[in-house]
C-alpha cells in the first residue's frame, strides 16, 4: 500500500500586487510547467507596507491566472486574504489514460 502512494509536491508562486506583463507571462509559463509534471501550485500575492490598498488588484492577478490554467489545473481554494498575503491553490487536473 506505501509504494502505491504518491507523494505530493506543492510549488509556490509568489507575485507583487503590480506585478508587469512581462514577469506575469514568465510566471505563467513555469505554473503551466509545474501543473503539467503534476504538482500542486500554491500562487499567491505579497503585499509589502501600504501595497494592502490595491488587494483587488491582487484578488484580479490570481483569478486571471487561474482562467488561463485552466486547461492544466482546477482551483482548489479561492484566493483567500490572509494576514499580508492573499493564496490560491491549483491543483493539476487527472490525466485519461
Amino acid at each position: 500500500m506505501k509504494s502505491k502512494a504518491t507523494k505530493i509536491v506543492v510549488k509556490e508562486i509568489r507575485f507583487g500586487p503590480n506585478t508587469d506583463e512581462h514577469d506575469y507571462s514568465f510566471k505563467l509559463k513555469h505554473a503551466y510547467k509545474f501543473l503539467e509534471d503534476g504538482a500542486k501550485l500554491k500562487a499567491f500575492v505579497f503585499f509589502k507596507g501600504r501595497s494592502i490598498l490595491y488587494k483587488e488588484k491582487g484578488e484580479i492577478l490570481l483569478l486571471r491566472l487561474a482562467q488561463e490554467l485552466e486547461e492544466v489545473g482546477k482551483v482548489e481554494q479561492l484566493p483567500k486574504l490572509e494576514g499580508k498575503r492573499m493564496t490560491m491553490f491549483l491543483a493539476p487536473k487527472v490525466k485519461k489514460k
